[in-house]
């Protein structure tokens, strides 16, 4: 039983849970890191961690579907359990959804329900608001709005700048995500409905 990572940019999310997960002894491993973008750093640190890496270009398919029917493909080849989603920026469609019903994580960086989507951050900023942070939450048909697992802070302080405030949001996600993900793994957080 293992798990894959998808991730579509830099992937330090993704390096985090894998260095976590090996220091920590998690009862599942990160054996497989799935992409939708060939050229995304990502995959230089997959490399680096030995970790196996899958690369996708999605409008190579015809469908959505037959996108996710590729990767649901892979996914079985490797005897993947459980799926994080760390900066993967597309929305994951029935394919996999029907696969993996409440087996895929993610984390977004806002207090959800507030800035879902893209850019969140920015969406922060531009808001005004005096507090943001970052959720994980379960997976669902919705963009970013599956029942939420945990939340943490984070203060937007004046003068804040995007990049800032993504440096902020990214210390408190290398710690919650991880956190989280070892619960679930062990059985402290139980999906909705109570079971895997």
């Amino acid at each position: 039983m293992s798990i894959a990572v998808f991730a579509s940019g830099d992937g330090s999310n993704f390096e985090m849970l894998v260095e976590k997960s090996r220091r920590q002894g998690w009862p599942q491993s990160i054996t497989l890191l799935i992409t939708d973008r060939p050229g995304a750093r990502v995959l230089e640190r997959a490399k680096r961690l030995e970790v196996a890496a899958v690369a996708f270009r999605p409008p190579d398919y015809e469908t959505k579907a037959a996108y996710e029917e590729a990767i649901l493909s892979v996914l079985r080849e490797h005897g993947i359990q459980r799926i994080l989603l760390a900066g993967y920026m597309r929305i994951v469609g029935p394919v996999l959804l029907g696969a993996y019903r409440w087996r895929i994580l993610n984390i977004h960086p806002s207090l959800l329900p507030a800035f879902q989507g893209k850019d969140a951050p920015e969406q922060a900023l531009d808001y005004g608001v005096r507090w943001t942070g970052v959720t994980v939450h379960w997976v669902d048909e919705g963009i970013d709005t599956g029942p939420i697992i945990d939340q943490k802070p984070v203060l937007v302080e004046p003068g804040e700048t995007v990049e800032s405030l993504r440096r902020k949001i990214q210390f408190v996600e290398h710690n919650l995500y991880p956190a989280v993900v070892r619960k679930w793994l062990t059985g402290e957080i139980l999906p909705p409905g109570g079971s895997e």
